[in-house]
């Protein structure tokens, strides 16, 4: 399964969820389920997560760093500033934050599960592979960065 490594683009794989939620919601009625305030749900994750989301990016730009996450090795210093002193994957987080929100606003349990696999892939062939990259780079530094900072939260 290594070839799967960092070669499906996180916004490419969120969109593939966001389909199958989409599908799964259409054909799988019977798993609906009413769950309470749906759009203050789907409006809150909408939020957070591009808050989260665009605060990764600015803090990548600010260091003049690589957003790509398919082109780790060209990473040009270790951010831990701003949202990545909370997390190492805020733009990995606000994706799963929005893929929640949408299951939670479809009612459908299914899609409110599905997330959990969005974190399983990611860890597996994208996160795993970007940090043994950034260890290869950036040895002790990215070390200590990963023994202050959560994956995900």
């Amino acid at each position: 399964m290594v070839m799967l490594e960092r070669k499906i683009p996180p916004v490419a794989l969120f969109i593939i969820f966001i389909v199958v939620m989409v599908r799964i919601d259409q054909s799988l009625m019977s798993f609906s389920a009413t769950l309470p305030y749906p759009w203050w749900v789907l409006s809150l994750s909408i939020c957070l997560s591009g808050f989260i989301g665009v605060a990764g990016v600015y803090e990548f730009r600010k260091a003049k760093t690589t957003v790509n996450p398919v082109a780790v090795d060209k990473a040009s210093t270790v951010v831990n500033t701003g949202v990545f002193a909370y997390t190492r994957n805020p733009m990995y987080l606000a994706l799963l934050i929005l893929l929640f929100g949408i299951g939670y606003w479809q009612q459908n349990v299914i899609s409110v599960m599905l997330p959990i696999g969005f974190v399983l892939y990611m860890n597996r062939f994208q996160i795993l592979p970007e940090e043994r990259a950034l260890e290869h780079l950036f040895g002790d530094q990215y070390l200590e960065y990963k023994r202050q900072v959560r994956r995900w939260i």
